[in-house]
């Protein structure tokens, strides 16, 4: 009889331990979300500055954040990271989209962030407006 409270102790121990932590939290704690910062520099206008995104639940101080969480999520595909940098290998028309950089560091979905952003040719204005809301369109 001690064997077998013993082994299910054991089994129930290892059971909780494979859960997420989202599951083990305790009623009324929320786990963890997804929090990115957003570093906007050089735009010339309001999308300057800097800003707190949250997501899961959505808050945090980014002029858009309902916006630029269901952006997030829509561009999330398993297998692909949405803040990958352009290949290097990549052909990329001539064409300046202005001085305006970003840098967004942070979580997403359990992974670490840690990526830049300008407008210096084709390929990199078109992964800067492939996160809009995120990064300011104009207008922003």
């Amino acid at each position: 009889m001690l064997r077998r409270l013993v082994l299910t102790a054991v089994a129930s121990a290892a059971a909780l331990s494979a859960l997420p932590a989202a599951a083990q939290a305790a009623p009324g704690i929320v786990a963890p979300s997804d929090r990115l910062t957003v570093t906007v520099e050089g735009t010339g206008g309001a999308g300057d500055g800097t800003y707190v995104l949250e997501c899961h639940p959505t808050g945090g101080t980014h002029p858009d954040a309902a916006g630029a969480c269901a952006r997030l999520e829509e561009v999330t595909v398993y297998g692909r990271d949405p803040f990958a940098p352009v290949p290097a290998d990549a052909m990329c028309t001539m064409q300046y989209g202005g001085p305006a950089t970003a840098h967004i560091t942070g979580t997403w979905q359990g992974r670490p962030v840690d990526a830049t952003y300008d407008r210096s040719n084709g390929c990199e204005i078109s992964r800067w407006d492939g996160l809009a809301p995120v990064l300011p369109a104009a207008g922003w």
